[in-house]
């Protein structure tokens, strides 16, 4: 989940790249030094998705049960297992911040990617519960880690002509390490055979771990069957902590610690360009103004302060200010609707659900895991290409009817036939069903995935970017949590009456777009005011042209009444370090 700040981007540089490709184009036919830096950082994209998508299906394996039976057979249990998390994440997202700005961006990469390596290693051998909670807290710390310096690092190394295209190349990444994940327990599920004891018919429904487990323990099924993808998802992590030494330093962050002459020879390895082209010179002067811009506003706003002080004054002023205070709302409502529309109920519990349906929990139901993981990927591609095209809201509503919709059908059927898929019609029912849970999670994938995070920068001006997304994240963190621990016991006890609970906040979230979201495309600081009721934007984009202008960046008094310096998708996406 990315975090987004300053961007500084001037007239120069807009005429010195006028006739360059940009967006997702842009990326693939960048710099060949670039994009294998952007290609490897996505590497902790994929190490979250993975996270997110290998212990659901683990779940609901025999030999798994068989060795934590209360993790198998207690639902609350089950939740806290899989949600600690998230716990976990919220921490790392929030000191990542200052030891990104300490330590450098892809430093902290690196004890992200060791963390999880350690976490994974943990789970993968655990022993008891305690091994599973403490595996899922390190690995925690590294996704909210992940989640606040892959953003961070990937717009500061790249040219803004392509900035747009990275939010969604990480939820590829994302939704490709779930692909991934799913396939993997699924293969790894027959190692020895799916039942618990050799020769035994495959039966989840009604097989007990405290009664079922042959003496000595299980004699089919291995346990290779869910050590093997937990052990398997630290291989990227030690692929990141070794290739991290080897990635180049952020310019913004070189420039921040004084280091210009690293930061402009960093520039000019990133774009293939010599010391003195006039695209490397423009560049490392818009790096200035940004450093200059940050130290500026936090001069004026906040005089006397600095380090710890200056923090909380930052994130102070949010709360006391009404016009930031509504922007940190509309961002943090976004954040919420985002995890109880109930995308992570379906990816932390799809085998189950699956089982919900009629489908077996242990061979079937891991198969259209699978599927479902396969679906969200492809529908991940359309918010590339559409989504400056037809603007924030379009696929906001769109996505939220789609999974309302789908949520209702699927509520109608297990609400029906409560179980009993052996009567006619059943089994097509059941499958029904399933279809519409693909259906959800591709309306999800190209609207609220993606597009969320899109528009939580958008609404912030440059000055008050940083802090309020690093609220924004912990929100989501935070709901993450809440939700994966519930939905263990809702499937348990409201059954059909867990979709219509997260289909009500669906139709919530339409309500919400089509009523209170302003679209926030290409929208410039000076209207992001008005819509708001504050003058940020129009303080920051005055403070913005003296400093452009101390820089000697070239920058027209009257064309900077018109000049868009926008908060919009594919040109002013860039993250920073969070409070």
């Amino acid at each position: 989940m990315p975090g987004f700040s300053t961007e500084v981007k001037s007239s120069r540089m807009q005429q010195l790249t006028e006739n360059r490709k940009s967006g997702f184009l842009g990326l693939i036919s960048a710099n060949r030094f670039l994009l294998c830096s952007t290609l490897f950082t996505c590497i902790g994209s994929f190490l979250y998705g993975t996270d997110q998508g290998v212990l659901s299906n683990l779940l609901t394996g025999q030999n798994f049960g068989a060795r934590f039976p209360a993790v198998y057979s207690d639902s609350v249990l089950k939740g806290w297992v899989v949600s600690v998390l998230q716990l976990g994440a919220w921490l790392g997202a929030l000191i990542n911040g200052p030891l990104a700005n300490m330590i450098s961006r892809k430093y902290s990469l690196t004890v992200a990617a060791f963390l999880f390596a350690f976490g994974s290693a943990l789970c993968a051998g655990a022993q008891d519960v305690a091994y599973l909670f403490a595996g899922r807290i390190i690995a925690g710390v590294a996704v909210g880690q992940i989640s606040h310096v892959v953003p961070l690092y990937l717009a500061e190394i790249s040219p803004s002509e392509f900035r747009g295209a990275l939010v969604s190349v990480q939820q590829i990444g994302i939704c490709g390490g779930i692909m991934v994940s799913y396939w993997l327990c699924y293969g790894t599920s027959f190692i020895g055979g799916q039942a618990c004891a050799k020769g035994a018919v495959v039966d989840s429904d009604t097989w007990n771990p405290y009664t079922d487990v042959p003496v000595g323990g299980c004699n089919g099924q291995k346990s290779l069957a869910w050590r093997l993808p937990l052990a398997l998802q630290a291989v990227p992590a030690v692929i990141l902590l070794i290739g991290t030494p080897f990635l180049p330093f952020s310019p913004r962050w070189l420039m921040s610690k004084g280091r210009k002459v690293e930061c402009r020879n960093t520039i000019s390895k990133l774009h293939g360009l010599p010391l003195d082209h006039p695209i490397v010179e423009t560049e490392y002067l818009e790096i200035m103004a940004s450093v200059l811009f940050d130290e500026r506003t936090a001069q004026e706003q906040h005089p006397g302060k600095q380090g710890f002080s200056l923090a909380l004054a930052k994130v102070g002023m949010l709360f006391t200010n009404p016009g930031l205070f509504r922007r940190l709302a509309c961002g943090c409502t976004i954040m919420f609707f985002q995890q109880f529309c109930g995308i992570n109920a379906i990816i932390y519990y799809a085998p189950t659900i699956f089982g919900s349906l009629g489908l077996n929990a242990s061979t079937t139901s891991l198969l259209a895991t699978g599927v479902l993981g396969i679906v969200d990927f492809v529908a991940t591609f359309p918010a590339i290409f559409f989504v400056d095209r037809f603007g924030r809201r379009i696929f906001f509503m769109a996505g939220a009817i789609g999974m309302m919709l789908s949520h209702a059908i699927v509520a109608g059927i297990v609400g029906h036939y409560d179980g009993n898929y052996s009567v006619p019609g059943g089994k097509v029912a059941g499958w029904a069903g399933v279809i519409f849970i693909y259906i959800f999670g591709a309306n999800f994938s190209y609207s609220w995935g993606p597009v969320a995070w899109l528009v939580c920068a958008e609404i912030f001006s440059p000055g008050h970017r940083s802090q309020a997304v690093s609220i924004i994240i912990s929100c989501n963190y935070m709901m993450n949590f809440v939700v994966g621990q519930v939905t263990p016991n809702m499937l348990d006890h409201l059954k059909f009456g867990t979709y219509i609970f997260f289909g009500s906040f669906c139709l919530l979230m339409f309500l919400f777009v089509l009523f209170i979201l302003p679209e926030t495309r290409y929208k410039t600081l000076e209207e992001m005011d008005i819509v708001f009721g504050d003058n940020s934007g129009a303080v920051d984009l005055e403070r913005m042209q003296a400093v452009l202008a101390e820089v000697g960046l070239e920058h027209d008094p009257v064309q900077a009444k018109t000049e868009e310096i926008k908060l919009s998708g594919s040109e002013h996406i860039e993250s920073n370090e969070s409070v």
